[in-house]
């Protein structure tokens, strides 16, 4: 039988990402989570770590965290957690939820049970949280569910291409025509962020030439809105900037709407049934219902 000790030491130092950091959020020392990791693979016969920077889980210690996280589960439904401590949910998001429509779905009726350790990806690439075991449930663009997991649609972001109205003057994209396009600087999230390529491609059918990476939300907007590129955002992120003109929709009827999915394990604890329900309320009252999706926006 594993000593559970081990596994909580995997399971740290993939979440925080090195074993120093590990070793702070387990009140530990350096060489004492090393030592548990070695007993642990020392157990299997095999490495549990591929020791990169920061350091991954291999096929082996991939399934020892989806196996942790689930008993974590179970022990929380059968009640065999301690009453007055909290469950922590490692729960992965995107960040365009997490600075509009997720806070109020995490607001659970009092007394609450749940502390939040949330983890921002792209909503292209969150789902690999969940199947390195990492995270106990992730919202994601993806309908497949993992191993050992189910998955419930939420709705849809709609986003839409805007720029401030100092931007489209200084590159002349009242017109809206490829060569002015091709001249205008675009923000992207990160390298995953794919939506700006789309709209150009769907618009004009070319590339950008020149980009801004923010990974921030917030930061996202500061940017467009002080004319640094135009870039696409969540409507439930720009309705008052929209409203007052401080941005101006770029293409009119133009929209691309990205479906969101729950992802959770199927040995689900009472409190996280609790959590998704909410957060599926709270989506059908914010986003864009998935059923309602007519695949490709116009193209002008």
């Amino acid at each position: 039988m594993l000593d559970y000790r081990l596994l909580q030491a995997l399971a740290a130092v993939t979440a925080q990402g090195g074993f120093d950091k590990a070793a702070t959020a387990l009140h530990l020392t350096q060489s004492a989570v090393s030592r548990r990791i070695k007993q642990l693979e020392a157990i299997l016969g095999q490495p549990v770590l591929q020791r990169s920077t920061p350091p991954k889980p291999t096929a082996a210690g991939q399934r020892l965290l989806n196996h942790l996280q689930q008993v974590r589960q179970m022990e929380s439904a059968l009640g065999l957690t301690e009453p007055d401590s909290p469950l922590q949910v490692r729960l992965a998001t995107n960040a365009d939820s997490l600075a509009t429509w997720l806070p109020q779905a995490l607001v659970l009726p009092a007394p609450s049970q749940l502390q939040f350790d949330l983890v921002v990806e792209d909503q292209s690439v969150s789902l690999k949280r969940m199947k390195q075991g990492d995270v106990m449930a992730c919202i994601c663009d993806s309908p497949q569910p993992v191993n050992g997991g189910a998955v419930m649609p939420l709705g849809a972001l709609r986003y839409r291409a805007v720029a401030s109205p100092a931007f489209i003057r200084r590159y002349g994209l009242q017109s809206l025509t490829a060569e002015a396009l091709a001249q205008a600087p675009c923000l992207v999230f990160s390298s995953d962020d794919a939506l700006q390529h789309r709209f150009l491609h769907h618009i004009a059918g070319i590339s950008p030439t020149q980009v801004h990476q923010c990974p921030s939300s917030e930061g996202f907007l500061k940017a467009v809105l002080a004319g640094l590129g135009f870039g696409l955002l969540p409507e439930l992120q720009m309705q008052t900037q929209f409203a007052n003109g401080e941005l101006i929709d770029l293409a009119p009827g133009y929209f691309l709407d990205t479906p969101l999915y729950w992802h959770h394990w199927q040995t689900e604890s009472p409190q996280l049934k609790q959590l998704r329900l909410q957060v599926l309320a709270c989506a059908r009252q914010c986003l864009v219902g998935i059923e309602t999706l007519s695949g490709s926006p116009p193209v002008f």
